[in-house]
């Protein structure tokens, strides 16, 4: 029979029968290369990683991360400034569909990956975004403080959240457009007594000014590391509280210079 193009040459892999040959089974202290390449010895690091089947990576786990809300909340602004830095002045098109975006950010000298997912807010959308709860780490849920129909459809998706998603999912709500001035709908204390109501943590943010973006984000990679830890302690961590720590620091005074 002709020899096929791909055939390996018997100088590289023993046969089968070559090896039963050769070994004595019988005898503790043979064993047959574990690569299967003749005389071939690995490291022995290799070798401990090939006898427990363990390989360590330093790639951190990747935490699903959702922002949620009727279409024209910022949601994608939102994510645009947590991941760029910068604030696209015009709107963006509605989200069609969803999308997403991976970013590590680095807590207590640990790095914990965020896969940021976008969705679209339009109701006909809807059926596609709550395939994406089932298996979400976390949950950003937006409404626009300017947008006072926004805010009470908040109760909706909260309802939406509690059929879909997992219970111990971290949700946070967002009041965004926080720059708005004079043109605000919702008052704060509104947005506080509702996450109060539902047991969620809540801050206010703008995508344009930047303000409490990067600390949303931030506080929910806090509790995702917290919690992929083991740290089930409530004492240890407490989102809420972080939020609020952080978002009564007083503010450095202007310069004068």
């Amino acid at each position: 029979m002709a020899q096929t193009d791909d055939s390996m040459d018997d100088d590289v892999f023993e046969a089968v029968d070559d090896v039963n040959k050769r070994l004595d089974v019988s005898s503790k202290n043979t064993h047959p290369s574990p690569t299967g390449y003749r005389n071939y010895k690995p490291p022995d690091e290799i070798l401990k990683l090939c006898q427990y089947d363990v390989i360590v990576s330093d790639e951190p786990v990747v935490h699903k991360t959702i922002l949620l809300g009727d279409s024209g909340v910022g949601k994608t602004s939102l994510l645009v400034k947590f991941d760029t830095g910068k604030f696209h002045s015009g709107s963006f098109s509605a989200t069609v569909g969803i999308g997403f975006t991976t970013k590590v950010v680095t807590v207590d000298n640990t790095k914990v990956k965020l896969q940021i997912w976008d969705t679209a807010g339009q109701e006909r959308f809807r059926s596609v975004t709550h395939a994406y709860y089932r298996d979400a780490h976390a949950l950003l849920l937006l409404y626009d403080v300017t947008n006072k129909t926004s805010f009470d459809n908040i109760r909706a998706w909260l309802g939406e959240i509690r059929e879909y998603a997992q219970d111990d999912v971290v949700i946070m709500l967002l009041g965004n457009k926080a720059d708005c001035g004079l043109d605000r709908a919702v008052r704060r204390e509104d947005g506080e007594r509702l996450a109060r109501e539902y047991n969620v943590a809540f801050m206010e943010t703008s995508a344009k000014s930047g303000q409490n973006v990067e600390l949303a984000f931030i506080a929910v990679a806090r509790e995702l590391k917290c919690r992929s830890t083991g740290q089930k302690d409530a004492n240890t961590f407490n989102v809420k509280d972080y939020i609020r720590e952080q978002t009564e620091k007083p503010q450095c005074p202007p310069c004068n210079t």
